[in-house]
């Protein structure tokens, strides 16, 4: 080769280096493509916790992909939320100890194997949403109030027997939506409920129309559940959520606004409910669900009974009788998540599910009525969480896959606002009502300051701006 030739071809080879030179990938914007799969699979996974025909759910599916990939992308657990962990690591070891014993029982391992999967989803939660707080829980949220939705339309189908598969969506003459339990399904849409109130309320929903029929799809499944259960705790989780915006607002337009849409829906919901009751088939389930008490209830070897005679029994058993074996001795669950802790685990168990629910408690409603950026999502979240622990008095909560869920949301809200990260300031800002958005000041650890707007919704329910 002459040196005229190997110039050219050293300048060529300069100013046109091979693309494998480059590197194949060096326009592939691989973590973004990465970011989005596990934003996808992360919607995936809460959309799909309404799909309960059976123990096993695509919700499963999807939680260990979801999981090792968002570990991989670096989600850490904040200091905020090591006392979810702790107390969850002590109540899951007490049963772990109490399981010793039945190890030949495959019901009582299986019962504890779920529950420490459980245990993970919401460490898992509690860790993904402390950072970038508001976007992730938006996707959580919306994907959560569609699942609540679709449910719920379900429900109604089969409750009014509109299609060939009515089976799957009615069971015991109540709507059951894709859910095995009426209850379950009920105490279920609780979440949807809220968020897509809190959007009407707080005026920042972008699509209001949408939202309502949404709401009154959602209301009418929990109504068509015939659950007690999801009545009660959804009529006081409505009234904490309201209250506490009511609470927390500084505007007096928002104010008005709250008690005027208060009053217009309960004056809806009453001549709905009239109109319900004004036929015969839900009038029946609804007189004969509306009572305090059932016939399973009462007697001694009845509901009540049971639990009595089993508090008793557990004074003298400090490791309870073991994992599901209640159900062994009584021949009925205990249908009490509380008395059920300390059955399943002994003292060491019973004390740390009732320390969960007393320190939760305690941090969500602080969340709810302290300023930070994101309050308006805990006054969503924890009325519903609050629900789940009034209802566990009388139904057993301990192996909803939606309740920890919730739980990790709280904790890692509680994370998000002990490291005073301010919100991304990309965000748009809500829309405002009168000029006067009920707005809380606050500042970061950076020493930047910021707004903390109670509401903002979108679609289903509403993108929050806190």
């Amino acid at each position: 080769m002459s040196s005229t030739t190997a110039a050219l071809t050293g300048a060529t080879a300069t100013a046109s280096p091979s693309r494998w030179d480059a590197g194949a990938w060096g326009r592939i914007p691989a973590l973004r493509a990465v970011q989005g799969l596990a934003t996808a699979l992360h919607a995936a996974f809460i959309f799909f916790a309404c799909f309960a025909f059976s123990d096993a759910s695509p919700y499963d599916l999807v939680a260990i992909p979801t999981i090792v990939l968002w570990l991989a992308l670096g989600i850490r657990l904040h200091r905020g939320a090591v006392p979810l962990v702790l107390l969850l690591l002590a109540y899951l070891t007490a049963i772990g100890i109490a399981l010793l014993p039945y190890l030949n029982e495959p019901l009582s391992v299986t019962w504890t194997v779920q529950l420490a999967y459980l245990t993970v989803t919401c460490i898992f939660f509690a860790m993904l949403y402390a950072d970038d707080t508001r976007a992730r829980i938006e996707v959580a949220l919306k994907a959560y109030t569609a699942s609540c939705v679709l449910s719920a339309a379900l429900g109604i189908v089969g409750y009014l027997q509109l299609l060939g598969i009515e089976d799957l969506f009615y069971k015991y003459g109540r709507a059951s939506g894709t859910f095995q339990d009426p209850n379950v399904f009920g105490s279920f849409l609780t979440l949807g409920a809220l968020y897509l109130i809190h959007g009407l309320l707080s005026g920042s929903t972008r699509r209001p129309l949408l939202s309502l029929v949404s709401l009154v799809v959602v209301m009418a499944g929990i109504f068509l559940s015939f659950s007690r259960g999801s009545w009660g705790g959804t009529v006081i989780a409505v009234a904490v959520m309201i209250g506490a915006l009511y609470a927390t607002s500084r505007s007096r337009a928002l104010r008005r606004r709250i008690v005027t849409l208060g009053l217009v829906t309960v004056g809806l919901g009453a001549v709905a409910l009239a109109g319900l009751l004004s036929i015969d088939s839900v009038a029946q389930t609804f007189h004969t669900r509306a009572a305090v008490t059932q016939d399973y209830d009462e007697g001694e070897t009845g509901r009540f009974g049971n639990q009595i005679r089993g508090m008793g029994m557990m004074l003298e058993e400090p490791l309870g009788f073991g994992p599901l074996r209640w159900r062994q001795i009584f021949n009925l669950e205990p249908h009490n998540s509380y008395i059920g802790s300390f059955a399943n685990g002994g003292w060491l168990a019973g004390a740390a599910f009732i320390a969960l629910v007393a320190a939760t408690s305690f941090v969500g409603f602080r969340l709810m009525v302290h300023p930070s950026p994101y309050r308006a999502y805990a006054q969503i979240v924890f009325p519903a969480l609050l629900m789940f622990f009034l209802q566990a008095m009388q139904i057993d909560v301990e192996k909803w896959r939606h309740v920890y869920m919730m739980l990790g949301m709280v904790w890692a809200l509680e994370a998000a606002r002990l490291r005073g990260a301010p919100p991304p300031l990309t965000l748009p800002l809500p829309r405002r009502i009168g000029r006067h958005p009920s707005v809380a000041s606050w500042a970061g650890t950076d020493g930047a300051h910021g707004v903390m707007v109670g509401g903002g919704h979108e679609a289903f329910g509403t993108t929050v701006r806190p």
